[in-house]
């Protein structure tokens, strides 16, 4: 199967967060299991990640040119990883990628967050008997989940963020095969060389965007929120709406102007957002001092905080509520609304001491992944 990423991106940290990204200089099947576990039990709701065998580290970041495996090597680990594949809790199958770095093989392991977590494995998965046990992310790092660890874990069963789902009522002409080949084109991901040569629910199944047994694969919602053309024909009222008060909404509400109801799929939404604001919300104003040749300029907001608030509006916006999100702008400032608020974990306190927050469940991990190698995120 072919990485639905670009591998420069991985091998340089870059669209994927660092702790979800792990280098192995060699094949080590024990030490690689525990990993592949605690990416697919994804305790912190991130994604899951990627592991690249052949790839030696220096202070975190890849060492090149890339140490590699031999073609030998590689067969030999594939046929060991259906095994090995087995001894993992609930049923869980690998996704894996032989690429060529520096003239080299590696072998790229692409572990998605499970749908049916927490998942174990066998301690040592070489060995004829061993014990089960959870894995976990801590930092860059995988550790074995015990005490209340081990309880979280065991608490994240059939809690499935709703982006992840199965949806029955969407069916493959729902999804444009346009929208999805320009995604992987601009991402640089090898799933765009042969796209016209392959039917569409494959390219869907390889970027993990599908769920169920073979006799009734359902395609993930947020297959829909990023690659269909009315998404809100499955999440209604998926849309941004904007209302400007020249003279503020309290001081003279009747005075407003309504901007075209803004719908699509979600990197749409988002540029056409901002493309908006930019044209009409943020104004430029220069001033020329007398004692300098060089002229002054200055916004009333600046656009990059634009960016980061309405793609984390539509990021981790709940699809499953029934309203917009609603951005109002007055003279002295801008609101932005996204349903249905903070995650339930951010307590009022944090978001008052304004420091980073960290959420310990995002809403829609997937997403965000695709929004993040998009860098709208």
């Amino acid at each position: 199967m072919a990485l639905p990423i670009n591998i420069e991106d991985l091998l340089n940290k870059r669209k994927v967060e660092s702790n979800r990204i792990e280098f192995k200089a060699g094949w080590n099947p024990d030490k690689i299991y525990h990993t592949v576990c605690a990416f697919a039990t994804d305790l912190e709701n991130t994604g899951g990640g990627y592991i690249l065998v052949g790839v030696e580290e220096e202070n975190g970041v890849a060492k090149r040119p890339v140490k590699g495996l031999n073609e030998k090597e590689i067969d030999d680990i594939l046929k060991d990883m259906v095994g090995y594949d087995a001894k993992i809790e609930p049923a869980y199958m690998t996704k894996v990628s032989p690429e060529i770095v520096d003239g080299k093989p590696i072998l790229v392991i692409w572990v998605p967050s499970g749908l049916n977590r927490p998942y174990s494995v066998m301690e040592s998965v070489v060995a004829k008997k061993s014990t089960p046990k959870f894995y976990v992310r801590s930092k860059s790092s995988t550790i074995e989940a015990k005490g209340e660890i081990l309880d979280q874990v065991r608490a994240l069963a059939n809690r499935v963020p709703f982006d992840e789902r199965g949806n029955e009522a969407i069916k493959i002409d729902d999804i444009s095969g346009m929208l999805v080949y320009e995604h992987l084109k601009t991402v640089k991901s090898k799933l765009a060389e042969n796209f016209i040569s392959r039917s569409l629910i494959e390219i869907l199944d390889e970027m993990d965007l599908l769920t169920g047994p073979q006799e009734n694969r359902l395609i993930k919602n947020v297959a829909a929120m990023m690659f269909c053309e009315h998404p809100e024909k499955f999440f209604p009222v998926t849309q941004v709406d904007i209302v400007i008060f020249p003279e503020g909404s309290i001081e003279n509400p009747d005075l407003m102007i309504e901007a075209p109801r803004i719908t699509g799929p979600v990197p749409k939404m988002i540029k056409d957002t901002l493309s908006y604001l930019r044209t009409n919300v943020i104004k430029k104003k220069i001033a020329k001092p007398s004692d300098r040749e060089e002229s002054d300029k200055t916004f009333n907001y600046p656009y990059q905080a634009f960016e980061e608030c309405i793609s984390n509006a539509l990021y981790h916006r709940d699809y499953q509520e029934r309203e917009p999100v609603e951005i109002t702008v007055e003279p002295t400032h801008v609101d932005i609304l996204s349903y249905a608020g903070p995650d339930r974990s951010i307590s009022s306190d944090a978001i008052k001491a304004a420091k980073k927050l960290k959420a310990r469940r995002y809403r829609n991990r997937r997403l965000g992944d695709f929004l993040k190698e998009l860098n709208l995120t």
